[in-house]
């Protein structure tokens, strides 16, 4: 079950959050708001086009005619993000502080908010993995691996955006780098226990799919896109939205 295909797709989300958080390193103070605002839109489209073309559509296309097992799946997905960003204290990237008030540091908040946000990403690479292990999802382990590669190309400005900020409060440059790093470990640990639960529920796999699909649209919505919106530079967003987007759709077209 976990060859080496399997485990690359488990394991490339983790490098490009790994990768990103490098960027403590080598960059002086934050990241510049423009180039922010750019990394922030491009992970946003990504993760869309993810949640379309390798989760939501093939979850559609194992039900024909059907579309309520998709529907309930994304809706779940939808309100499992909800439910662990109100029950968890944790710090966004900008800074804004959400759930209930606590003790914790804010370096841990801020780990807290990167791992409930790389959870839904390991659990959709996971599950496109487990799809394409089942031939009758019609998923491919190429399309599961341009999913992975897609992640973990978002996750290359995540890990920046989470692992600079650490730095300009006063953290090392190694801590910074480790704090990043490690929350993107959730991703291979939650896939592969996505993938050893799969055979259980085969016949879940279209809620599935969609679940993962929706839980990812939540971090878009919730997270990523409001803090592309705000402020200057906007429009870089929107246009790092576009080619993140658009290049997420080829991924999927060339690789699944």
């Amino acid at each position: 079950m976990f060859t080496q295909a399997v485990w690359m797709a488990l394991l490339i989300p983790f490098a490009g959050t790994a990768l990103g958080s490098a960027f403590v390193f080598f960059m002086r103070r934050d990241m510049p708001a423009v180039l922010q605002k750019a990394l922030l839109g491009f992970a946003s489209g990504v993760m869309v086009a993810a949640s379309v073309w390798s989760l939501l559509i093939p979850s559609m296309e194992m039900t024909p005619g059907n579309v309520l097992p998709a529907t309930l799946g994304l809706l779940a997905g939808f309100a499992f993000l909800l439910i662990i960003d109100y029950v968890t204290p944790h710090i966004h990237a900008s800074g804004e502080a959400e759930g209930p008030r606590s003790s914790l540091s804010r370096t841990t908040k801020l780990a807290l908010a990167v791992t409930i946000h790389n959870l839904p990403e390991g659990m959709a690479v996971g599950v496109a993995i487990a799809g394409a292990l089942g031939a009758a999802s019609g998923l491919t382990l190429a399309g599961a691996l341009a999913l992975s590669l897609g992640i973990a190309i978002q996750n290359v400005p995540e890990g920046a955006i989470i692992s600079m900020p650490l730095r300009a409060a006063g953290n090392s440059r190694m801590r910074s780098f480790l704090i990043g790093a490690l929350s993107g470990i959730v991703e291979p640990i939650g896939g592969a226990l996505v993938i050893l639960l799969a055979s259980a529920v085969t016949g879940m796999m279209p809620c599935l799919l969609a679940f993962a699909a929706g839980a990812m649209l939540y971090v878009v919505i919730e997270e990523l896109i409001p803090e592309a919106s705000e402020g200057s530079h906007s429009n870089l967003g929107t246009v790092g939205f576009a080619i993140g987007f658009a290049l997420m759709m080829v991924l999927d077209v060339l690789l699944g």
